[in-house]
């Protein structure tokens, strides 16, 4: 079966797989959405025995199928490969009785690494499956890890370049020295005065800004996108949920067909989006757990079935869920409307011209295999603190908010089906707020002169992506107002 892609806002845009990841951002300023959720061809039973990357292809083909079989098992291979430093790429660690499954064994230790190593790979392939002669321009706003990611993938890719934006002052010092020491030639880092809804959305603006694409072109370049809105970025996310259910039947601790719960640290709604499609396809899971920090717009979102983002914005120690605009919000919004991508369109204006909206009951009846809750930063420091004084173990600023969310949901539900918790980052990420939270009286001091305490404290290893900074070079160090991201996109590029 052919599977094509059609916008958020207008069903008569049709793309290839190939053709939406290439645009990343349909010219309406939707989305891309399959015209179905395929299903999965083979049962768990199967899935269990395969490695990550056969589970990935499995997931993977059913999405993008007008990539040959030889196309796509050569990016699979070439995106988790020694990069990730487990041959398993991504561990599922039985903590209690959860679940926690590590994403953040690739080159930047977070999540991210597990679609952007696979992203430049396959938008090269589609780029020569489309016959694109110009270069392509990958331009990323950042709340910390995908700028991260998306350089080290795209880092002297050929016939790419990448510019990704960051909020001074909004990413934890080690997110920042790993964008600002990030080598390749085709790589630019540029620090705004603002926050990341700014970024992104200064980001989307150059994306519908008919002018510059015609600038662009006139120069040899087009854009395309590292943001979790390329579909190139959504379909290798789900596959990590897949392979975890599979390797939870293969371990036996489920039965076949048993359902489990899912909770997700969430800022920009793609992770737990990937994990819906999961669901979709198949994969036995029951709840989906939107675990929110201090920016709980989409806590508030599925309480109420209205999205706010007239609020305050909290700069808190889980920085990259530091969202009021989610922006994979819209793809969930535009299959609730029974896909009707007017409505869509309408919401989606609310939102930019007065900053909220709201759905219908009816719509937010469809939104019951959600569930949501939030943690303050207490309560974030909290969950870090408690597992660890009682298993050893230690989590990071984000899983600990998708942590204190599940023992909450369990205790207000009584739902006590197995959880899978996704653990987005490693906490050598972030540092400074993991040893206050484990050991307060040593956690004196700046990020770098924590990180051997952290490993006297976790027993883990310091990753290498961390040993990589601590006497890197800073390469970049342009700023810019967020009335000049265009400017200095041009500046860089000499257009």
């Amino acid at each position: 079966m052919n599977l094509h892609y059609k916008s958020t806002r207008n069903s008569d845009v049709k793309v290839t797989a190939s053709q939406a990841i290439l645009t990343g951002l349909a010219p309406d300023g939707g989305l891309f959405v399959p015209d179905c959720i395929p299903k999965l061809d083979v049962s768990m039973k199967e899935l269990k025995d395969m490695s990550y990357q056969e589970t990935a292809y499995t997931v993977m083909k059913q999405f993008l199928t007008d990539f040959t079989e030889e196309e796509l098992k050569a990016c699979i291979e070439k995106a988790y490969d020694s990069k990730f430093d487990t041959e398993e790429i991504a561990p599922l660690v039985k903590v209690d009785d959860d679940y926690y499954l590590e994403l953040f064994h690739g080159a930047t230790i977070a999540f991210k690494d597990m679609a952007l190593s696979i992203l430049p790979h396959l938008l090269t392939t589609s780029a020569k499956k489309n016959n694109v002669k110009n270069e392509i321009v990958i331009l990323t706003a950042t709340s910390g890890d995908t700028g991260k990611a998306a350089m080290a993938g795209f880092a002297n890719v050929e016939g790419t370049k990448i510019i990704v934006f960051y909020p001074k002052n909004g990413v934890s010092k080690v997110q920042e020295l790993q964008m600002v020491t990030q080598k390749g030639s085709n790589v630019d880092v540029v620090a705004i005065h603002g926050n990341f809804d700014n970024a992104q959305s200064g980001v989307k603006a150059m994306f519908e800004n008919k002018k510059l694409a015609e600038d662009l072109a006139a120069k040899g370049y087009q854009f395309s996108s590292a943001n979790s809105i390329n579909i190139g970025r959504l379909v290798p996310q789900v596959a990590y949920y897949v392979y975890a259910y599979a390797k939870l039947l293969a371990n036996d601790e489920v039965a076949e067909g048993e359902k489990i719960n899912v909770v997700v640290p969430t800022g920009n709604f793609g992770n737990i989006l990937a994990a819906y499609y999961a669901r979709q396809m198949g994969t036995p899971i029951d709840k989906l757990i939107c675990a929110s920090n201090e920016n709980k717009v989409l806590f508030d979102f599925f309480q109420t079935g209205t999205y706010d983002k007239n609020r305050e914005f909290m700069l808190t120690t889980s920085p990259s869920m530091d969202i009021l605009i989610s922006s994979n919000l819209e793809r969930l919004i535009y299959l609730i409307t029974g896909e009707d991508c007017e409505q869509t369109r309408a919401f989606m204006e609310e939102l930019k011209n007065g900053g909220s909206y709201t759905i219908t009951p009816e719509m937010k009846e469809k939104l019951s295999d959600f569930a949501a809750g939030y943690a303050t930063e207490k309560e974030t420091l909290d969950s870090i603190r408690t597992l660890y004084n009682r298993t050893g173990y230690v989590i990071d600023t984000h899983t600990a908010v998708a942590s204190h969310v599940c023992d909450e949901y369990r205790k207000n539900t009584k739902d006590d089906k197995k959880c899978v918790i996704a653990s987005t980052a490693s906490p050598y990420k972030f540092v400074k707020s993991v040893m206050c939270a484990v050991d307060e009286k040593n956690a004196e001091g700046d990020e770098l002169t924590l990180l051997e305490k952290l490993k006297e404290v976790s027993g883990v290893e310091m990753p290498q992506a961390i040993r990589d900074i601590l006497d890197a070079k800073v390469l970049h160090d342009i700023e810019c107002d967020v009335d000049k991201m265009e400017e200095t996109v041009r500046a860089i590029l000499e257009v």
